[in-house]
């Protein structure tokens, strides 16, 4: 695909995500807060948030144009094998209109936990989601305990910090 049709579907998804947000709740949801429910199509059947409560949850928002994305999944497919038997459950959700987009995605970095899928957005409104991939840490009694924008290999270090933290674990 050449390079200036790539730099549009960038800017027009981007676009999208800014639309779908009013300005008056660009604040982002607080620590302490407790998470808002979902109820999203998954690849094998629904995925409520309530079923995972007493679980440490790690909330994955994402989309097929967002180039962090594609270094977080690598990322949450070891945190996932690392920590899911000691109460780490990732659940990324995906926020792309066109499905045909998530799965090219999904084929080409594969994800080893949980895919929701959100192509109305809503989950991201009630997250109040600014950006892409943004993330959120909620303990085992469904309340947030940090709130992440983007994803760089620098924050690695201090989102699993947040994560064994919260899991009660040494890394």
């Amino acid at each position: 695909m050449p390079q200036h049709t790539h730099r549009l579907r960038r800017t027009l998804g981007l676009l999208m995500l800014v639309s779908l947000f009013p300005l008056a709740r660009a604040a982002s949801i607080d620590a302490g807060s407790m998470a808002p429910a979902f109820d999203l199509p998954g690849a094998q059947g629904n995925i409520k948030l309530g079923d995972y409560r007493g679980k440490t949850v790690y909330l994955d928002f994402w989309a097929s144009w967002c180039g962090p994305c594609k270094q977080s999944f690598p990322w949450m497919n070891d945190m996932q094998a690392k920590y899911g038997a000691r109460g780490l459950q990732v659940i990324a959700v995906n926020l792309d209109a066109k499905a045909e987009d998530a799965r090219t995605f999904l084929a080409s970095v594969p994800a080893q936990f949980t895919i929701a899928y959100d192509p109305a957005g809503a989950s991201a409104q009630q997250y109040r989601i600014k950006g892409m991939p943004s993330s959120v840490l909620i303990g085992p009694d469904g309340k947030v305990i940090s709130v992440h924008a983007g994803f760089n290999p620098g924050a690695r270090a201090e989102l699993e910090r947040q994560i064994t933290t919260a899991l009660g674990v040494t890394p």
